[in-house]
């Protein structure tokens, strides 16, 4: 079994508390601008090992009496349809999804706010649709010289023009579907209407990674940067913080970079900075609750080579660049690791050698690694996903689950009847089928119970997969990697 090395409930403790010990130091009033994914933070939990996905909900769960949330959305993603890759849903879209989702956490959703607002239809209807549907809608503007003409932007002339967001609660929570967004700004200029009020408020911010109090190589910190190269986010050592304190922490470039207008800023609006550092700003607990280093370690170097076969696969789809694939090759360096510490990897390639064709390998989480090849009747995915159950539930490896009586009619009714060139089973329709089998089979039904022993088990194919088994992995919580290559020689690929 993989090591546990993150203390998921001293984080809740201790994470909730220090965002109420900074609602305390500013009055009583704080706009905590969150990054990152707040529902589903599955990269915080494989380099995390022992932190859940939604621990960052939960822990906003602990404050929901006193919280209030406002999503910002910026206009012009409204107008150009900007999709969030993850989810394949547009950024208008995905605002009513996360406001369902606060609201299933009992959460108070109490704006929208759509930023760098544009006169135009499209954005106007989708105000409008929101109104309709019993949301409160802002708008904010376009300043002309931002981030750098300070005297305008702290100005009636620049946040002046803003429209006030009004807010009932301590803990203002600012959001968005994405980056770019504007939350920071949303901050700002509510600070700004704020001061003016004669309120007292203040401004933190919320990014779990890089983590300030790990070493700027750690592997916890080198894996963020692999994980944002797209971006050409580089973690450093904050100079404001080992200036101020002499103590070194560490942070990402875009944060230093445009600390000095922050912190201009804040003395416009405040009279005086409340930070001396961008690390000053944030509240992330999450470094003092490791409690195996070694483990995080492991388990974050698999992630940056994860990382690596999928930025490979993005390239081959030109969803990536070249250079983003150096640079994760320059971090798998300075971490010392190559795509041979991936045990999968070579497993799966030895497997397609010998076969001449597709191949998947599985390692499960006692270590043993199981194979699929390509068959008539299977593609690979499918045949190791079922070795796999089979191996986990103590199954001998020669007993036949589905046999070919069951497999051949749904190849019939996917060929002859749905349009399919591919006969073999992909592993929805194979999961489908032990499903069936289960009810009256009890060495199915041992099998069908196995699945959730597949979470978080480490998976390589010798060829790119299809949406659809790739969904059933992502869905299984596997960790899936492929080689760029496609299976066939096709132009247009699913």
């Amino acid at each position: 079994m993989k090591r546990i090395g993150f203390d998921n409930n001293k984080y809740l403790e201790m994470q909730s508390a220090h965002i109420k010990e900074r609602i305390a130091q500013f009055g009583g009033k704080l706009y905590l601008e969150f990054g990152g994914k707040l529902f589903d933070d599955f990269h915080a939990s494989r380099v995390l090992p022992g932190f859940q996905p939604d621990s960052k909900i939960r822990m906003l769960a602990q404050l929901k009496d006193e919280a209030e949330v406002v999503i910002a959305i910026n206009a012009n993603d409204i107008v150009h349809n900007k999709v969030r890759g993850d989810y394949s849903i547009t950024y208008d879209v995905d605002v009513l999804r996360l406001i369902d989702a606060f609201r299933g956490y009992g959460l108070y959703v109490g704006s929208v706010v759509l930023t760098q607002f544009v006169d135009n239809e499209v954005v106007t209807k989708y105000q409008k649709k929101l109104e309709s549907l019993g949301l409160r809608v802002f708008r904010h503007y376009r300043i002309e010289g931002y981030p750098s003409n300070i005297s305008k932007i702290v100005s009636d002339e620049g946040y002046g023009k803003n429209e006030y967001i009004e807010t009932s609660r301590s803990l203002i929570v600012v959001t968005a579907p994405g980056p770019g967004s504007g939350k920071m700004a949303t901050c700002l200029s509510q600070l700004y209407h704020e001061n003016k009020r004669g309120i007292k408020a203040g401004y933190a911010k919320f990014e779990t990674f890089p983590i300030w109090n790990l070493p700027l190589k750690h592997p916890v910190n080198i894996a963020y940067e692999a994980a944002t190269a797209d971006l050409n986010d580089v973690n450093m050592i904050d100079p404001f913080h080992l200036e101020a304190y002499g103590k070194t922490t560490v942070n990402y470039n875009r944060d230093v970079e445009i600390f000095p207008v922050l912190n201009a800023m804040f003395e416009r609006i405040y009279g005086a900075s409340p930070y001396k550092s961008p690390t000053d700003m944030g509240v992330n607990m999450a470094g003092n609750c490791i409690i195996d280093d070694a483990a995080t370690c492991e388990a974050s170097k698999e992630e940056i080579i994860r990382r690596y076969y999928q930025t490979l696969a993005a390239k081959k789809k030109s969803n990536a660049t070249d250079d983003s694939i150096m640079k994760i090759e320059l971090l798998m360096e300075q971490a010392g690791i190559s795509t041979k510490d991936r045990k999968v990897v070579s497993s799966a390639l030895v497997k397609a050698e010998a076969t001449g064709a597709p191949a998947v390998a599985i390692e499960l989480n006692d270590g043993r690694i199981i194979t699929g090849k390509t068959s008539n009747l299977l593609g690979a995915s499918s045949a190791a996903l079922l070795n796999a159950l089979k191996a986990i539930a103590g199954v001998p490896d020669d007993k036949e689950l589905l046999p070919p009586v069951l497999i051949e009619p749904i190849q019939d009714l996917k060929v002859n009847h749905l349009g399919n060139h591919n006969p073999r089973l992909h592993t929805d329709e194979v999961l489908i089928a032990l499903s069936i089998c289960a009810a009256s089979d009890d060495v199915a039904e041992s099998c069908m119970q196995a699945l959730g022993e597949l979470r978080d088990c480490e998976v390589h194919s010798s060829v790119m997969l299809s949406g659809v088994d790739e969904g059933v992995f992502r869905k299984l919580g596997v960790h899936l990697t492929c080689e760029p290559v496609y299976e066939t020689k096709k132009l247009y690929h699913k």
